[in-house]
């Protein structure tokens, strides 16, 4: 079961790729051009669990381009 947190985190990343028009694999491909190699099945997977890394995060955010997170 994901904790408040983890709902929260996929929310927000969920939120912002669909603002942009991004959908998996091209966030794959967007995170291939910064050295990131994740399949785009894994990254639904990641995503949709909730339990990923600040780390991946930031490499999705920088990725498609997102430079500032509202945590209100």
């Amino acid at each position: 079961m994901k904790t408040e947190w983890e709902k929260n985190a996929t929310n927000i990343l969920k939120a912002e790729l669909t603002r942009r028009g991004i959908g998996y694999e091209d966030l794959h491909l967007a995170l291939k051009k910064i050295g990131v190699d994740k399949p785009a099945v894994n990254l639904n997977k990641t995503i949709n669990l909730g339990k990923f890394s600040f780390t991946f995060f930031m490499q999705c955010a920088k990725a498609i381009g997102l430079s500032n997170v509202n945590l209100t």
